[in-house]
């Protein structure tokens, strides 16, 4: 009896264990989106139009998605989105915590690892979002974003892409295109954030619950970098 006792509080203690470092995972995933974020404003002309970061209704960030993974099918990049309510008019409101995996491309800019922003245009590519799977370029049309300080709106890319993709290596944007990778709702890291389960839509759409305190610089900073 004492046996089976100690190893249910062993696999207890273990649980505890795990969900402790999931929560930090997350919080670490935010505070890096935010750096990024911060980045975007002090970026040089090879930076991101600051038009389209105004006219996106959700933004999303992924920190250091691994090039050596790609092409394997794994999961290879972590993040977080989050999408204006009131019809994709308004304020962020809370966050969610997205996986990207699968796809095949390149690092232009070079390096093991790229930061990878995601900017949804449209109202459809907002509903991609609340979907348990979405395939960028069959599913959703994606696009390598255009760089650069006065790029028009008008570009080809602008006009027929819901979602515009850019990567981050060495301190330069630059356009990169996800066709083939899928994006899905980390339904784990927004347990670990909000303390109990969650849709991507009650956050993304009906902007329900209080912002966790990790999140609340990612906001903070989406939101100055989105005026």
């Amino acid at each position: 009896m004492r046996s089976i006792l100690l190893s249910v509080a062993s696999i207890l203690i273990c649980g505890v264990s795990a969900q402790a470092q999931l929560q930090d995972k997350v919080a670490d995933r935010l505070y890096e989106s935010s750096t990024i974020l911060e980045d975007l404003v002090k970026a040089p002309d090879r930076g991101i139009p600051r038009q389209f970061l105004k006219d996106a209704r959700c933004v999303g960030v992924i920190p250091a998605v691994k090039k050596a993974a790609l092409g394997i099918g794994g999961d290879y990049g972590r993040g977080v989105v989050s999408c204006r309510l009131n019809g994709g008019k308004g304020a962020f409101g809370p966050p969610s915590m997205i996986a990207l995996s699968g796809g095949s491309f390149g690092f232009q800019l070079g390096g093991e690892s790229a930061d990878v922003v995601m900017l949804f245009m449209t109202d459809d590519s907002m509903k991609h979002l609340l979907k348990d799977k979405v395939t960028l370029g069959v599913d959703a049309a994606a696009a390598g974003g255009p760089v650069g300080r006065e790029a028009s709106a008008e570009t080809n890319a602008t006009m027929h892409a819901e979602i515009l993709t850019y990567a981050r290596s060495r301190g330069l944007f630059a356009g990169i295109s996800l066709k083939g990778a899928s994006l899905r709702p980390d339904k784990d890291a927004n347990k670990a954030l909000y303390k109990h389960q969650v849709e991507a839509k009650e956050l993304l759409v009906d902007g329900k619950g209080s912002v966790p305190e990790p999140a609340q610089k990612f906001l903070k900073t989406l939101a100055s970098t989105t005026r």
